[in-house]
Order: structure tokens, then C-alpha cells, then sequence
């Protein structure tokens, strides 16, 4: 049923992420190892929205409903707002005026606040395309309107019902997870585009390329690749990038994680040394010149 069998990994950590939950829920007493492995798999949880909004995992279309919903559930907002704010928007504009999500709307710098500030105010000036395109669905296919207005109901009851059962156990267990998911993956669209070259035809985005970060993440790394060819499997996304590679400026194939994140927003402040080159402030100086 699976149209790409690498999609076992995306089912088996979303049953990991489930089966935390139902162990946590059930234990008398916190767990802080419970807690850590729920706030480990909710950073993959968003990535796995990501992955099944571009390529579903299934053949049947009641599979991939029910799959949106229980992404739903553990990412923290209806997964269907995808469309208008990532395919629509982002795929279109690439970081550009135009992208909900543009790194620079309200700063040129990449330092540790703009970082840790910059989910809030992305997701904020998505809303509006949200509502757009639910309004553009009631329009002219109801049916679609009332299914994501449903995603919306279901994880409202889902969260209200827990917060009813046990506040305590809803809070830590449940609603820190999904807030964690939703800013770690606008973190990671940040980190793969800021001080890239948004006009560029393959400079536009930041490629984290360790194999460890991309076990972990479902190769989402890959970032350069993803933007050329939005409806390819992440499986085949290692290689589809080691044929582009060399087009891309070195500064953006970063190998080790770790060490961009420690070198960038820890070092980075007190040496330029060690601070974001930005490629895009480079080609407006080349343009004034």
C-alpha cells in the first residue's frame, strides 16, 4: 500500500511518537525520558508533514486522510495548511519578496535572535494565506473546505479532551511537543535559506549535508535539490543532489551540523571570522557596484 516502501521509516516513527504518548499518559508519575524522547520525535514529526504534503505515503486515498490527521494531532496544527503556505507560496517565491517566509523580512543579519524570533513571525504572516486559500475551498470545492475545516475540529477536541482528563499530562506531554515540532521546522526553513542567494538559480538555499542529521531528518539536508524537484521522494534526494553539487557555491553544503549552529550563532558574535557569509547581501553589493 506504501507508494515508496522507505515510507515504513515515516509510519514506524510515528508509532514510536504515538507509543510515547500512551506511556507517558499512563505513567503515575512524570518521565523525563518519556518527555526527552517525545521532544526528539517531534522535530521528525514536522518533517514528516513536510514529506507527506509533498508526496503521500499511500496508494489509498483513506489512508492518507487518516495519516493527515494523525500528523495533525502530533504537529500541532492541521496539515493540509501545507498547501497555501508551502507549495503555493514558498515553492513559488523561494525566499524571495514575495515568500510568507522570506529570512530577511525583518532583519539581514543570521544571529542567534533572529534564529529563535524568526518562527513566530514567519508563522504569523502565513496566517493569511491560510484563510485565503480556505476562503478560495469554500468557493469552489466545498468538500475540500470541509475537510480541512475538520483537521482544525479534530486536534481542538484532541487537545481540549486531554487538557480536561489532565491539564499536567496535556501541557508537558502533549502541547510543548507540537509548539517544539512547529518551531523546529520553521527554525530548519530558516537555516536552509538565510543569507543564500534567493535569486540565484542554484545558490537559493542552504544544504546540510551529514549523514547522521539526515538519517534523523528524512534527508530533508538536501535543501538545494528539494526546491528543483519538489515531487521527489526523500529517499532519492542524497543522490539527486550529489549531481547538482558542484554547481553549488561551497559555503552552502555545510557537512557538519554541529559545528555550523556552534561556529555561527556562538563564535560567530565575536569574530566575523566565524559569522554567516551572505551570499545574497554579496550580489546586492555586486549590483549597486
Amino acid at each position: 500500500m506504501l507508494r515508496h516502501k522507505e515510507d515504513i521509516k515515516s509510519v514506524a516513527y510515528m508509532a514510536v511518537t504515538t507509543g510515547l504518548l500512551a506511556a507517558a499518559w499512563w505513567l503515575p508519575f512524570f518521565n523525563p525520558y518519556v518527555f526527552a524522547g517525545l521532544m526528539i520525535m517531534a522535530v521528525p514529526v514536522g518533517v514528516i508533514a513536510h514529506n507527506h504534503n509533498h508526496v503521500r505515503f499511500w496508494d489509498s486515498k483513506a489512508l492518507n486522510v487518516l495519516t493527515d490527521y494523525w500528523i495533525t494531532l502530533f504537529y500541532g496544527f492541521p496539515a493540509f495548511a501545507w498547501i497555501p503556505t508551502h507549495n503555493k507560496n514558498h515553492h513559488k517565491h523561494n525566499n524571495r519578496e514575495e515568500d510568507h517566509t522570506k529570512t530577511y523580512r525583518v532583519s539581514e543579519k543570521n544571529n542567534l535572535l533572529t534564529l529563535v524570533s524568526y518562527p513566530a513571525i514567519s508563522s504569523y504572516f502565513q496566517q493569511g494565506a491560510i484563510k485565503e486559500y480556505l476562503q478560495l475551498m469554500w468557493d469552489r470545492r466545498p468538500e475540500r473546505f470541509w475537510f480541512y475545516v475538520s483537521q482544525y475540529v479534530v486536534i481542538t477536541l484532541y487537545v481540549g479532551v486531554a487538557l480536561w482528563l489532565n491539564w499536567q499530562k496535556a501541557l508537558v506531554y502533549i502541547v510543548v511537543p507540537q509548539q517544539f515540532s512547529l518551531f523546529s521546522i520553521l527554525a530548519i526553513n530558516y537555516l536552509q535559506h538565510v543569507h543564500a542567494d534567493e535569486l540565484s538559480e542554484m545558490d537559493h538555499s542552504r544544504n546540510f549535508v551529514g549523514p547522521v542529521l539526515n538519517w534523523y531528518l528524512f534527508n530533508n539536508g538536501y535543501h538545494t535539490v528539494h526546491h528543483e524537484q519538489p515531487g521527489l521522494h526523500w529517499s532519492e534526494l542524497p543522490e539527486a543532489h550529489e549531481e547538482v553539487a558542484d554547481e553549488i557555491d561551497d559555503r552552502l553544503n555545510v557537512e557538519n551540523f554541529a559545528w555550523y549552529m556552534f561556529r555561527v550563532y556562538i563564535l560567530g558574535p565575536f569574530s566575523d571570522r566565524f559569522a554567516s557569509e551572505s551570499l545574497r547581501h554579496e550580489r546586492m553589493q555586486q549590483s549597486e557596484g
